[in-house]
């Protein structure tokens, strides 16, 4: 078979096997080992053992399973549940403060974690919900969660790019330095759009947070401790 061929042939593979449920890790190394045994015969081995063991000396990785452990310690700790209702607090007489502090805290968080998915799953069981609720309309409320999580890729720090630098041997210093302002500008454009546009098709200041005292705010942020007795590893 040609390159193409034996292209084509692996994602096809590859999306079979991911619908029979088999995870993302395992089906990615059966497929190149496969491959390259087809391709490289013995020498394929010898190549897998040699790149495990060059990824796993790899100091610049360390950072992500920290960021792993980050992240699970701001869900558990319930630091991302206040630190929403303070920022929706704060921003109660800015228009649109529901969508506000739903993109401020999906940048925080991202920050905190630099992972996509994470962010966009716990924001939309939190923030979801509210933004309904308050009277948001659906399509901007699944926008609004989707755009905030999507800052975590470029907003320093990122796994992403320790991952980029990690592989293309470049320094994660350059590449956050060189992400910083590029993320800066897409936080600031996607709070002028959900400021901009019709935020709500009932009231673009929902009436909900008005009833909690701004003094709570400060108080619900440094009252979050982590609750190592309810912790299960």
């Amino acid at each position: 078979m040609t390159d193409p061929q034996v292209g084509i042939l692996m994602m096809c593979m590859f999306i079979f096997i991911i619908f029979l449920g088999f995870p993302i890790a395992f089906t990615l190394i059966a497929l190149a080992v496969f491959f390259g045994y087809y391709a490289m015969g013995d020498n394929i081995f010898q190549l897998l053992v040699q790149r495990a063991f060059g990824v796993m000396s790899n100091d610049v990785l360390i950072a992500v399973p920290l960021f792993l452990f980050m992240g699970y310690m701001v869900e558990r700790s319930n630091i991302l549940d206040r630190l929403f209702h303070s920022l929706q607090v704060s921003a109660k007489h800015v228009p649109a403060s529901l969508a506000v502090a739903t993109l401020a805290t999906c940048a925080l968080f991202a920050t905190a974690t630099g992972i996509v998915g994470a962010v966009v799953t716990l924001m939309g069981l939190l923030a979801f919900p509210a933004m309904l609720k308050a009277g948001y309309d659906t399509k901007l409320s699944a926008g609004v969660v989707a755009a905030g999580g999507c800052l975590g890729i470029l907003i320093p720090p990122s796994i992403m790019l320790i991952l980029y630098g990690a592989m293309a041997s470049v320094s994660v210093v350059r590449l956050y330095a060189g992400a910083f302002l590029p993320g800066s500008c897409s936080r600031a454009c996607t709070w002028s759009t959900s400021l901009a546009g019709p935020c709500s098709t009932r009231s673009s200041r929902p009436s909900s947070p008005r009833s909690r005292p701004t003094s709570r705010c400060g108080r619900s942020l440094f009252s979050s401790r982590p609750r190592f007795s309810r912790w299960r590893f």
